[in-house]
Order: structure tokens, then C-alpha cells, then sequence
């Protein structure tokens, strides 16, 4: 039996790119293979899914219907597979392009509040959650 899902994604409601990018995998999900859950929503509670806030704020996180994580870009690929563009997720894992992709996402996810204009004080990895 198929899992009623590929991959939830937790994104940050808040975050303008991230949101862009959202809106796109929910248009693109015509089979409903794609969960969203924003870590921004007042309700959100990262302690009911094992995480730190601070850890879902660092880098992309994505869960399995078998309940293993992953992060950062090979989110993007199961998200992108889920939706149908399994063959250009395939170029993303070759070792020039992998690399490449790897790096620009290590600079996206630790400046991403600064490069969103939500930066405050000392920029460090910070959320409404947090209090921080």
C-alpha cells in the first residue's frame, strides 16, 4: 500500500522566499503527495515532532511517512520528486552540480533572515518561538 504521502515539509511561514517557494511545491502537488506544515503558525509545537525550534529555523527539514528525517537539499529533491520532476532532480545529484547546490543552500539557510530583511540585533538563528 502507498503512503497517503512522499514527504511532509516544515517550512517557515514567515519567511517570504520560503513562502515562494511553498506556494509553488502546493501548486504543483496535484496528486496531494506533499504535507506542509509551518513551523511559523502560533500553534506550531516543535517538541510534538522531536525538534528545537533553533534546529527547524537552521536548515530545511523534511519527514518520511516512515518518520526519518532529512534536511537541507535532498529535501528539495524528495519534494521535487514527489511532484513529478524526478529528472531534473537527477541533476542535482551529480558531483559538480551536487556540490554547488549544497554550498549555495549552506549560505541561503545561515543568512536566510538577513537576506529576508528579518534580521534583528544580532542575527543569530532566533525565532518568536524562542523568545530569543
Amino acid at each position: 500500500m502507498k503512503p497517503p504521502y512522499a514527504i511532509e515539509m516544515f517550512y517557515d511561514g514567515d519567511c517570504p522566499l520560503c513562502m515562494r517557494e511553498t506556494r509553488l511545491l502546493k501548486r504543483m502537488d496535484r496528486d496531494q503527495r506533499l504535507r506542509f506544515t509551518d513551523i511559523a503558525a502560533s500553534d506550531f509545537d516543535p517538541c510534538a515532532v522531536g525538534k528545537t525550534m533553533d534546529e527547524l529555523m537552521a536548515e530545511m527539514h523534511g519527514r518520511l511517512p516512515d518518520g526519518r528525517w532529512v534536511t537541507g537539499v535532498e529535501v528539495f529533491r524528495r519534494l521535487y520528486s514527489a511532484v513529478g520532476l524526478g529528472q531534473v532532480v537527477w541533476l542535482t545529484r551529480l558531483p559538480l552540480i551536487k556540490q554547488l547546490l549544497n554550498a549555495g543552500y549552506f549560505f541561503f539557510a545561515k543568512y536566510r533572515l538577513r537576506l529576508t530583511g528579518r534580521c534583528t540585533d544580532n542575527c543569530s538563528i532566533a525565532s518568536k518561538k524562542t523568545g530569543r
